[in-house]
């Protein structure tokens, strides 16, 4: 354990409630202030990109901030429209109508799924974002950002995007050339500048430009320069954001006239199930920054945003997630409590209520160049190569996941991911019989767990090891043996350094034995594994960080 991680474990935690709004209301106003910033640029072009009102994203904000907030089972999460549910949001109204009515047609959509979020949390279903091996996952983040770059290149270079409807991801990476030989120019010198603050600004090592969001550095250049250039008049009508009679807009829009239609529940699953796996890794990320080390409440947490979703649906708000990049912008910033959540929803309601002229003002290539900017980092190069680094087994799971994801949609695209990464563990010595069931003997004492793991221990029964490490009672010793294990997956590595650390932070100790029978399948740490062919040597105790 570092020294840092030590000593945080030992501050003391702030209070919830009143109390803690009280106690911490400077270190949670500021930093829901500064993630108001980011967040209102960025709720604007999601909805957009999905092809619903801009200012619907702005309304789920509002209402992540303002009502999830008191019923989160997360201390530190941002609750809001993410870019991760553009490609299902633009799907789903697209094939159930298109336009205004295609809009009312996916707010029924979202109305079920999010009842169904309320009712898989009270399920206690938030774990089974455990079964979904990393890489696919990966896999799938990654092709949603390369299928927003897609379309908000050229939104970025002021194309129309009414000549880019129906088009898939593949037809609009083809036209692509054609829309950089004919841009609107002033539009797109707008988009490009907005493009290289946003990928300019991270590379500043100034420790006060690091603070500075970039969203906001590009709406105070984009924003004058709009009105220097007298977009309003000069530019066609898509170029600026329209937000209209924005409070008038909001009552009962949801429209369930298809639900009898296989369209409708396809896209129900689709929202269910994209939503809360992101939801859940969210959550689970953030609490690894969190410097108290919180532990959420994972099926509180799906409780709660599926009754926002179902809310937001109801009065014509696009689908809310914990968002990972504002959540983790709300550390950064020095959020202590769930208020900083509220206090940047409530900074959202007041902008919405004083703001609306100027933020019709925003040209949409600055949103564009803000959703090119989060495709990229949800597809980057370095995560191809980290992800290679890891084992060409989990490359081929990941790239599987793109390409089909990109070719159909997300869930074939998950389903191929799965089923590739269970052809490895087949191939690999994992039998039928222990896909699902985690094999184990366990042994306590009033100073030890033993726990002895046998056959294959891989993300499809990694919910069952999850389940009994969890009831371990801190300040003991855990010792971890795979003297009679056959795989060990990369999913389940990652699970098992995480747990270590947590497991020590509450004054236990873990030692895990037997990986000396394993070879890798690459030289990283927690890199996938299978028993050698011949073994050699007997049993050994190594630490989990040395294996």
């Amino acid at each position: 354990m570092s020294s840092t991680t030590s000593s945080t474990a030992k501050l003391t935690i702030p209070k919830d409630g009143l109390p803690g709004m009280l106690e911490n209301f400077r270190y949670d106003f500021m930093a829901g202030f500064f993630v108001f910033l980011l967040a209102l640029p960025l709720s604007l072009g999601i909805a957009k990109a999905g092809d619903f009102p801009p200012a619907m994203g702005v309304l789920t904000a509002m209402i992540g901030g303002l009502v999830v907030t008191f019923f989160a089972g997360s201390q530190l999460t941002i609750k809001g429209p993410a870019a991760g549910l553009i490609t299902i949001v633009a799907g789903c109204v697209a094939q159930v109508g298109g336009g205004p009515e295609g809009w009312k047609m996916a707010l029924g959509v979202m109305v079920v799924a999010g009842a169904l979020q309320v009712v898989i949390g009270f399920m206690k279903a938030g774990s089974l974002s455990d079964f979904f091996p990393l890489s696919a996952v990966h896999g799938m983040l990654a092709a949603i950002g390369l299928i927003i770059i897609s379309k908000q290149v050229h939104i970025l270079l002021g194309i129309d995007p009414a000549t880019l409807a129906g088009m898939g991801p593949v037809r609009l990476y083809a036209q692509i050339p054609a829309s950089i030989m004919n841009p609107n120019g002033p539009v797109a010198i707008v988009g490009l500048l907005s493009l290289l603050v946003l990928f300019g600004m991270p590379l500043i090592k100034n420790p006060i430009v690091k603070k500075i969001p970039a969203p906001m550095v590009v709406l105070l250049i984009a924003i004058p320069a709009a009105m220097v250039l007298d977009f309003k008049t000069t530019q066609p009508a898509h170029i600026l954001v329209q937000i209209g009679d924005f409070w008038s807009e909001i009552g009962y829009n949801a429209d369930f006239s298809m639900i009898g239609t296989g369209v409708f529940w396809k896209y129900v699953i689709m929202f269910l199930l994209v939503g809360s796996l992101e939801s859940c890794l969210t959550v689970k990320a953030v609490d690894g920054l969190d410097p108290w080390r919180r532990q959420s409440n994972f099926n509180k947490d799906l409780i709660a945003v599926g009754a926002g979703n179902t809310l937001a649906a109801v009065v014509g708000g696009s689908p809310m997630i914990s968002e990972v990049a504002r959540s983790s912008a709300n550390v950064t910033f020095g959020a202590r409590t769930r208020w900083a959540n509220f206090f940047h929803g409530f900074c959202l309601f007041i902008s919405m209520l004083l703001l609306i002229p100027v933020i019709e003002m925003i040209p949409n290539t600055a949103l564009a160049a803000m959703l090119v900017f989060v495709g990229y980092r949800l597809a980057s190069p370095g995560l191809f190569f980290k992800t290679y680094k890891i084992g060409s087994e989990q490359l081929t799971i990941f790239l599987v996941t793109i390409g089909t994801t990109v070719a159909t949609d997300l869930l074939v695209g998950i389903a191929a991911g799965i089923a590739v990464k269970f052809v490895f563990h087949i191939v690999n010595g994992a039998s039928l019989g222990n896909i699902f069931k985690a094999r184990y003997q366990l042994k306590e004492t009033d100073t030890q767990y033993y726990m002895n793991v046998q056959d294959a221990a891989i993300f499809s029964n990694l919910i069952g090891f999850k389940k009994v490490l969890s009831r371990f009672k801190p300040g003991k010793e855990v010792v971890l043996d795979f003297g009679q294990a056959t795989l060990v997956d990369h999913t389940f590595m990652e699970f098992l350094e995480h747990f270590e650390e947590q497991y020590v932070e509450t004054g236990g100790a873990v030692t895990v034995k037997g990986f000396e029978r394993f070879e890798p399948f690459s030289s990283h740490p927690l890199a996938g594994r299978k028993v050698k062919k011949q073994k050699i040597g007997e049993t050994t105790t190594q630490s989990l960080g040395g294996s």
